[in-house]
């Protein structure tokens, strides 16, 4: 059974930073393509990075504040997000994906259950 857990969200002000992780477990994570995809209040769920075994992958609004990193000795992908502002606010998920069809294409049971992140002073 894959199972996607984030962590590391949590409440922090602007100018802050935080690092998600997310464990998983019951597929082959070493060669798995995974991203991370946010959805914020009333809005529809947004891609943000994708890491797999030779690259990574950004959409353009995230570059230079996020980094997607994993370890594949943990099974653990990573999230740094760095320079926070309130309009990040939004639950975090990791899934089983690449690029920005994670959002369209990777069914929701390859989807973690989410971490909440909420910027604001």
């Amino acid at each position: 059974e894959v199972q996607l857990v984030e962590s590391g969200g949590g409440m922090v002000q602007p100018g802050g930073s935080l690092r998600l992780s997310c464990a998983a477990s019951g597929f082959d994570f070493r060669y798995s393509s995974m991203s991370w995809v946010r959805q914020a209040p009333g809005k529809g769920p947004e891609w943000i990075a994708s890491s797999n075994v030779a690259s990574v992958a950004y959409a353009d609004s995230f570059k230079g504040r996020f980094t997607i990193s994993r370890d594949n000795t943990k099974n653990t992908l990573y999230l740094q997000m760095n320079s926070l502002k309130p309009e990040v606010t939004a639950l975090y998920y990791c899934a089983r994906g690449w690029g920005i069809t994670t959002v369209t294409s990777t069914p929701r049971h390859y989807w973690g259950q989410g971490t909440q992140v909420t910027v604001s002073s």
